[in-house]
């Protein structure tokens, strides 16, 4: 059900343009764009591509009225004026997407507020991908004063010491980056812990 959602979700705009277009060369080339972000934003919500889903959301739906806007324009430049059956449609148009982005914000800032708490562990795909030779233990969580992490037990099939199986993980050193472009403040943080009898890797959330 959630997957239809989210397709429904992203073709919303293009069925909205294909209600008030006027013009072949203005239409497909607005319509076409459109399909085109709905396409990424499909591949964002299924894990396709590795993006902050809730500022893909918001940033796609901000910008489909935009150009949608941009469409109307350059057909009014090249087209008589529309016939009168085409306001109605133009008026629910904008209806439509003015309460599509204003769910959107409202759902947005909701998601800002409730990880604003820091209590949340990253997922799993958080962790570096494992190479050959390098298994999985164990997996889980925990917590502390600072906020969760996900944290997995690793060891190695061939034989390597732990040293080494850090520097084939490229884990020396503790890495940050943003987690979000809008929304999402917080740095995911990834990085190796050695306590002399086995190898963990973590990967946090904070500000």
């Amino acid at each position: 059900m959630l997957i239809v959602l989210g397709v429904l979700f992203a073709v919303a705009p293009a069925v909205v343009w294909t209600t008030i277009a006027r013009t072949r060369p203005v239409g497909f080339a607005i319509g076409g764009t459109l399909l085109a972000g709905a396409s990424l934003l499909i591949s964002v919500q299924q894990g396709w591509i590795d993006a902050p889903m809730p500022d893909v959301h918001l940033v796609f739906t901000a910008l489909a009225p935009v150009l949608i806007a941009c469409g109307a324009g350059l057909e009014d430049r090249h087209e008589n004026s529309p016939p009168p059956e085409w306001i109605p449609r133009r008026n629910g148009a904008i209806g439509f997407l003015g309460m599509q982005f204003t769910l959107t914000l409202v759902a947005g800032l909701l998601y800002a507020l409730i990880i604003s708490d820091g209590s949340e562990a990253p997922p799993s795909n958080a962790l570096p991908s494992l190479p050959p030779g390098i298994s999985l233990v164990n997996e889980g969580t925990s917590c502390g004063s600072g906020g969760c992490w996900r944290v997995a037990t690793v060891t190695s099939r061939d034989g390597l010491s732990r040293p080494d199986i850090i520097r084939e993980l490229g884990l020396q050193q503790e890495s940050c980056r943003s987690n979000g472009w809008l929304l999402d403040r917080r740095d995911l943080c990834v990085g190796a812990r050695d306590n002399g009898k086995n190898l963990t890797i973590y990967a946090g959330l904070g500000y």
